[in-house]
């Protein structure tokens, strides 16, 4: 086969194990391909060459990126560069929509073909974006089963290709069973500015939870990207470990999650656990994100079954009394646990079957002949 190249952005870590699982997926369509971009550790680890290093890639609110305009200006430059430079024969964004919706713009006029891949959550934050997607993007496939329904009504076809954690998340840990004595998890985020808002007072709730019901906590850490240790040492006697780098089965073996929101929300309900989700940016992200999204709920799960199944604590509610308290209800309401547990099992059939890399790689494939 003809010597190809493909450029793929993903510029988070949750973009980083989708980018990881379709280039797998890619590369058995052709073992020959070139990868090249922006992507994580796993991408690095299948052959990708990365033009950054995605620790520098991973911020998040209005002003943190306002901080370091500069850097994604010159950034947006250096990919645009390269892939007029190499000329791949596709280019797929992966999420990231800040950075990527001005990469599609600023490539159109090359010709190239821009495939969209976990497309832009333009249903929460508001349509203007919509034409940049119709202007710019050859092909949209997207993960939600709600979506196809969204772009359709704005006159754009895409493709729902399923989630891609049904395939990432092991099979024996889907719709579990939750197990007796299992360990509350605490999941504060994988940004340090996530960490810094969120790990004490989820420790505090949970330390205080612990002494008052005899039980224990893990917290899903991060090699390198905190010191988690200064915060629990605040807390003697707190019955908290931190497990590094072990997501899944810390949520596997949990019998209660805390969680910041994000696609840990999901991944904690595709695996069967009751959880209360906690958000908290800064005070500038905050005002700004509240007149622009249009959303009741903020956690995929309950953006995706329509109702809220989980709690949510968000910005002001975030405190360690609310999250000791809703904690509290799950723990000592058998009925109320046994309803959101069955309501989170629901979800992967929702999301539909596994296989979404494999789907959205043989799209991508057709660009390739």
């Amino acid at each position: 086969m003809k010597k190809q190249s493909i450029f793929i952005s993903a510029g988070d870590l949750s973009g980083d194990n989708a980018g990881a699982l379709l280039l797998s997926e890619l590369k058995i369509i052709n073992p020959e391909l070139n990868f090249y971009g922006l992507g994580g550790s796993r991408m690095n680890q299948l052959g990708q060459k990365q033009l950054e290093d995605i620790e520098n890639l991973a911020v998040m609110g209005f002003w943190e990126v306002a901080k370091k305009y500069r850097f994604f200006i010159r950034l947006l430059g250096d990919c645009f560069e390269k892939i007029k430079q190499k000329r791949p024969a596709v280019v797929v964004l992966i999420d990231y929509p800040g950075f990527n919706l001005r990469l599609a713009k600023k490539i159109k006029p090359l010709g190239i073909p821009v495939i969209y891949y976990i497309s832009p959550q333009l249903w929460a934050w508001g349509e203007k974006r919509v034409e940049i997607i119709r202007n710019n993007i050859e092909r949209l496939l997207v993960i939600l089963p709600f979506e196809k329904e969204f772009y359709k009504k704005h006159n754009i076809e895409s493709d729902f290709v399923g989630h891609y954690l049904l395939e990432d998340i092991d099979e024996k840990m889907i719709s579990s069973q939750v197990p007796s004595g299992g360990h509350i998890a605490v999941f504060p985020g994988s940004r340090e500015v996530e960490i810094e808002r969120l790990l004490q007072p989820m420790i505090a709730a949970v330390s205080r939870f612990n002494q008052m019901y005899g039980t224990k906590a893990v917290v899903a850490g991060m090699n390198g990207a905190f010191d988690y240790e200064s915060v629990l040492n605040l807390y003697p006697d707190s019955n908290i470990e931190i497990a590094y780098d072990d997501s899944r089965n810390v949520i596997f073996n949990s019998s209660l999650v805390l969680t910041k929101s994000g696609t840990t929300t999901l991944e904690a309900a595709i695996i069967g656990r009751p959880m209360v989700v906690a958000y908290k940016t800064g005070l500038v992200t905050y005002l700004i994100a509240k007149n622009l999204v249009k959303l009741k709920d903020i956690a995929l799960v309950n953006l995706i079954m329509n109702e809220t199944v989980v709690p949510e604590l968000i910005q002001g509610q975030a405190t360690e009394e609310r999250m000791f308290l809703e904690l509290e209800k799950l723990y000592n309401n058998k009925n109320h646990f046994d309803l959101i547990k069955s309501k989170l099992d629901s979800l992967p059939s929702v999301l539909g079957r596994r296989g979404a890399s494999e789907r959205a790689a043989n799209i991508i494939g057709e660009y390739l002949q």
